[in-house]
């Protein structure tokens, strides 16, 4: 297994793999790898003849209330990790190398990143769409894999590559979930037990709020069921049903209803979605 840290040197081993009419599927990560990230890079190996991952904690989408410092990192860890699934390269640069001095561009997507996880974390998704795109002309990839934990992400990583035509297509992987139902997250180390108790109530909603919908609940019963059963303990950022593509409130007829929540349990920030109605999709 390779590992690349430069964007010239990835670019050189992208075009050598093109020529070679070989696919590269890639799965972008910031590193501090759990079974939800392997299982992305499992899923790029179905459609890819090379698999990449990239480890790079990106310092754009954090704000400067947030945990860059604190961000856990374990290189060797993950290498050892992807190395295990059949990762062919690692694509691992410095802040230097992705970020010049002197860099000014930035990829904004308009709309969507105003709601929910935008409202939140105002330069977030900014950030995102900037180093994805980095990313994607420094790897060259055919396919690339994003997690469905991230569901708002994914929405505009895809309106991104969308309007600005980028030649790549993006695949979806399941979220993955401990035994007791908790998304898998590389910030679930830092919850206490108890805070694990009161975290639980996220799925738990999630999945009361699916069981509604599934039953032809209407889409206030639907947003009844899952408020219901979160814990008082969370101090809650949103717990709503919304267009998966667009983020904007569906209507009885939409077609897909998605459940997102996200809150703070201690110090600790928990977000969970789950597709709660799929019709003629």
């Amino acid at each position: 297994m390779q590992v690349i840290t430069s964007v010239a040197e990835m670019q050189h081993y992208a075009r050598t793999l093109q020529r070679q009419r070989l696919r590269i599927g890639f799965v972008p990560t910031m590193g501090f790898l759990h079974d939800g990230h392997l299982s992305l890079i499992r899923l790029a190996r179905t459609e890819a003849d090379i698999v990449g991952a990239s480890i790079f904690v990106n310092p754009t989408q954090f704000a400067p209330t947030e945990d860059l410092a604190q961000y856990p990192r374990d290189f060797e860890g993950d290498k050892a990790k992807v190395a295990s699934v059949g990762c062919d390269f690692i694509f691992y640069p410095t802040t230097q190398e992705m970020y010049p001095a002197g860099a000014s561009t930035i990829v904004n997507v308009e709309g969507i990143t105003s709601r929910y996880e935008g409202a939140f974390r105002p330069t977030h998704f900014r950030g995102v769409t900037t180093i994805v795109a980095k990313l994607f002309n420094s790897v060259m990839p055919d396919v690339a894999v994003f997690g469905q934990k991230d569901a708002q992400q994914v929405a505009v990583v895809q309106k991104m590559m969308k309007d600005l035509q980028f030649p790549i297509r993006l695949l979806v992987g399941q979220t993955l979930r401990e035994p007791d139902g908790l998304a898998m997250s590389s910030r679930n180390v830092y919850l206490s037990p108890e805070d694990r108790t009161h975290g639980l109530s996220i799925s738990a909603a999630l999945r009361a709020a699916q069981q509604v919908a599934a039953h032809g609940g209407t889409l206030g019963q639907v947003e009844q069921a899952m408020h219901s059963q979160l814990s008082p303990a969370i101090a809650l950022d949103y717990a709503d049903v919304v267009d998966p593509e667009t983020f904007d409130h569906p209507t009885e007829e939409s077609t897909q209803w998605l459940g997102i929540i996200a809150g703070t349990i201690g110090r600790t920030r928990l977000i969970d979605n789950m597709l709660l109605r799929s019709m003629g999709h």
